[in-house]
Formats: C-alpha cells, structure tokens, sequence
C-alpha cells in the first residue's frame, strides 16, 4: 500500500509540474521576470525528479542475483538521494544565481502582459494545493501517529517525504514569487522581482539538504522501527523456550528487512529440538512483522553473568567456549 500511495503521489505530483512549468515559461517570455524562470526552472527540476523517483521504483522491483543476492530494494534510496542532488544544483542555485543578475540589473515588469504571470501563479498555486492534497492523503495512511517532522525523519519510503517536501517548497516558492511580482508591478521596481527569487532559491537549497541528510541515513542502513523491533522480539519469545542475546535489524529496502538475532537454548535440547525452535520462530517474525523477508537466528547456549563454561569466573553473558556450532538461516524471497 505504501508503494502504491507512493506511485499514486509521484504521477499527481509529476502531471501538475509538467503543465505548470510550460505556463510559467511561457510567462517568462512575455514578462522577462526572473520569479518566473526560477520557478519555471524550479517545476522543471520537480519534473524531473519525479521521473528519477519512478524510475527508481521500477528498478527496486528487480529480483534478486548472485552478484546482489539481498535484492534491489535500495535502488529507491539511490534515486532519492539524487533527487536532492538536483534540487539543490538545478533549482537552488540557478535561482540564487538569476537572483544576483537581477540585482545586478533589475527592471520592471513592462508590457501589454503584465496581467500573465499573476494569472499564471495563482493558478499555479490551485495545482499545487491538489498534488500536496495527494501527498497529504498518501502519506497519512502510512504515517500513522506520528507527526509529519517525524514522518519525514524516520519514514522508510522515501518517495513521500520527497514528494511532501517538494510540493511544500513549490508552493511557498509560488507564494514567494507571487508577492515579489506582484511588488514589482505596484512599485516599478525589479528588485522585489530579485528578492522573490533569492527567497526561492534558498528554500530549495535548504529543501535539499534535508532530503540528502535524510537519504544519507537510509542509505547508510536504517534498523527497523522501534514497534517492529519490540513485535518481532515478542515474535521470538514467544514460544517460552528462548531468549534473545542479542538482535540487530536491517531495511534491505523500504518494504524489506533483515532480522539477525543470537538466541538462547537449553542445554539439553536436541538439534531436532533446536530446529523446530528456530522454524516457529522465523514464522512467529514474519505473522507479526511481514516486511522480514530475510531472518537469521542462530541458537547458543545462555549462561548467567560470570559462568564460564571452563569454571573460571567471567564477566560477559555470553562466551565462545560452549557455543553451539549449528546456525540456522532463512531467507524467503517469496514471503
């Protein structure tokens, strides 16, 4: 559901930004206002990065191969980071850019159309307020209780932090733009033009680096969440034989983790034993959470603080000399 309402965001965002930029361009050639370039050039950048993001998607979706035997799932992240690579040089710094021009030489918006940009932003605003609309939606069946800062901190999916994150930038820049044309016209005076898209330019860059150190984090490899790690240790315990030593967690992509965890067995069980304690556990994992599709548990004896297997007193839980050689693995592609 959550790559779907991730895909669904996408397209609306991408058709809103298509039609928008060629109106703004066309406003551009008729006004020469630079807000209107930056924004033109701002909803090209949005185009494109959204074409980036389905293409990630489609290929994330590629089976897994000997040479990437965990899949293609971080191929979304890839693409993500990218995103904000280009937000950041295409449409950041080319606004900063035409901003320090304009100051440079800045003019009035003159002409038998200079009714055109307004028109064209306020409509662009109305577009807009209905692909963000779209993002709200889709973001909030995923989201659950947390709060939308949160949201996009911790959210797996990258594609509706990105797509939330551009249609707030585009709107205030719309909004931006808006106020410094419209001041240029009351005014006669080019620098408000300038400033407006000086204003774009830096909330596209700070838009950007959020995004990037956010992706970074994914990127990187981002454990499960705090109520997947405690459902699938509850998934694990819950048979009353074993206990766990210790568990780490890994997205192999936005809808696939990786569950690693040392667990406890009795002295006296038997490899049988040990094997059908494993296989329930593995099932237990995946009823509670689905997205595990690779689990790793391997078995060892418990010992209390300070027990040590030779009888000279220790310090750790667990120590190698007693440890059981058998490691039972899982990994399902299918599930």
């Amino acid at each position: 559901m959550a790559a779907n309402g991730g895909t669904k965001a996408i397209v609306a965002a991408l058709a809103a930004n298509l039609t928008i930029a060629v109106l703004k361009f066309v406003a551009f050639f008729l006004t020469a206002s630079s807000s209107m370039l930056a924004e033109a050039i701002h909803s090209v950048a949005d185009s494109g990065n959204q074409l980036l993001l389905l293409i990630g998607g489609k290929r994330a979706r590629k089976a897994a191969s000997a040479e990437h035997p965990f899949g293609y799932g971080r191929e979304r992240y890839i693409y993500a980071f990218i995103v904000s690579i280009v937000l950041f040089s295409v449409g950041g710094l080319f606004a900063l850019f035409e901003a320090w021009e304009k100051l440079q030489h800045p003019h009035a918006i003159e002409g038998d159309f200079w009714w055109v940009p307004l028109a064209v932003l306020i409509g662009a605003i109305v577009a807009e307020s209905f692909s963000f609309r779209t993002a709200i939606i889709e973001s909030n069946h995923v989201r659950g209780k947390q709060g939308w800062v949160s949201f996009v901190r911790t959210a797996k999916q990258p594609e509706l932090p990105v797509i939330l994150l551009e249609d707030l930038g585009a709107l205030l820049g719309l909004v931006f733009a808006l106020v410094g044309v419209s001041m240029t016209l009351i005014t006669g005076n080019g620098i408000w033009d300038a400033a407006g898209t000086g204003m774009i330019g830096l909330l596209l860059v700070a838009i950007a680096v959020v995004l990037a150190i956010e992706t970074k984090s994914l990127l990187l490899g981002e454990s499960a969440t705090r109520d997947d790690v405690a459902r699938i240790s509850e998934a694990i315990e819950a048979g009353g034989h074993n206990r766990i030593i210790h568990l780490k967690t890994l997205h192999l992509g936005p809808e696939e983790l990786l569950v690693a965890a040392k667990i406890s067995v009795g002295a006296s069980q038997t490899g049988r034993d040990i094997a059908a304690a494993i296989d329930g556990a593995e099932s237990r994992i995946r009823t509670a959470v689905p997205m595990a599709r690779v689990i790793y548990l391997e078995p060892d004896l418990h010992r209390e603080v300070g027990q040590r297997t030779d009888g000279v007193s220790g310090t750790g839980q667990v120590s190698g000399a007693g440890h059981i050689s058998a490691e039972a693995g899982s990994q399902d592609a299918q599930a």
